[in-house]
């Protein structure tokens, strides 16, 4: 199974969303990173057949998307960004509901929704209304409507944002365990996710691909790059202007800053091993000075 992105562009008026953006994507896990307004959510909507390009081609296994949208529709879950929830129904009312739009056949939806429950740790709450979940629990309902026909291509767009660090966890390792036998694009800004669960990254950035990649070779890229240092914390604001700084740590004996320089900032500097989110700053940070294409 494949989905091959060639070209696509979406513009919206003078704004484009998305340009000239290829890529193809294969079974596991492709985390697709980029700031806010990146254009990820907009990738992500042209391949769930939600809107159409502007220009360019989305195929799934050799079938246009465009043209023939029902038959990837037929294998997709989708989870959005806004994903919302009929307040006053319950997790297996709705479920069933979505099932009955999803076409699928009453008596197998009733085993899937039963097996999804259990998954996703709902089956206790299922009787609840929807209005009274936490969001992290709302989510999981989210995750259960995407896998109601066992997709072959699952999406989830941001899935992640707003949960608290347990209900991250759990959800990232549902979506890891899920990619063995399906393309599961995990859509987020919060890199962390994309280092627990994806099999490759590819970044996105002013609607455009910059790079696709394992995590391991993104990792490489900032190889001897990172640095932990501990300052005053009166030095904050000038170390913040010279470096480009990843996390802040409050110390008894200072601040500990970790940040990204291709030579050691002080002396008394240590060389760190990179985690993604230091590899991921350090591309962006070096896409904006000049120096990766």
């Amino acid at each position: 199974m494949e989905l091959q992105i060639a070209h696509v562009s979406k513009q919206y008026g003078k704004v484009w969303g998305v340009r000239d953006f290829s890529l193809d994507i294969g079974p596991g896990v492709l985390g697709l990173v980029g700031p806010n307004g990146a254009g990820k959510s907009t990738l992500m909507r042209i391949l769930a057949t939600i809107t159409r390009p502007t220009s360019g081609v989305v195929t799934w296994n050799g079938t246009d998307l465009a043209r023939s949208p029902d038959g990837v529709r037929a294998v997709l879950g989708y989870l959005p960004q806004d994903f919302g929830v009929y307040p006053n129904l319950n997790a297996s009312e709705f479920l069933e509901y979505m099932a009955a739009i999803k076409g699928l056949d009453r008596r197998a939806a009733r085993r899937r929704i039963d097996e999804l429950l259990q998954l996703l740790n709902l089956s206790e709450v299922c009787r609840r209304p929807l209005g009274g979940y936490s969001s992290g629990m709302k989510q999981r309902v989210g995750l259960a409507q995407a896998l109601l026909n066992d997709p072959q291509l699952l999406i989830a767009d941001e899935p992640t944002a707003g949960l608290d660090p347990e209900e991250r966890v759990r959800f990232r390792n549902i979506l890891a365990d899920l990619s063995e036998k399906r393309v599961v694009i995990l859509s987020t800004h919060i890199i962390s996710d994309v280092e627990a669960a994806a099999t490759a990254v590819a970044i996105i950035h002013q609607g455009c691909l910059l790079a696709h990649l394992a995590p391991e070779a993104l990792l490489q890229l900032a190889a001897g790059k990172v640095w932990k240092w501990i300052i005053p914390s009166t030095a904050m604001a000038e170390v913040r202007e010279r470096y480009r700084v990843c996390s802040v740590l409050q110390r008894s004996e200072g601040v500990q800053v970790r940040l990204l320089a291709d030579t050691a900032p002080a002396a008394d500097a240590e060389q760190a091993p990179p985690v993604l989110e230091d590899a991921y700053l350090y591309y962006i940070f070096d896409h904006k000075n000049g120096g990766r294409p």
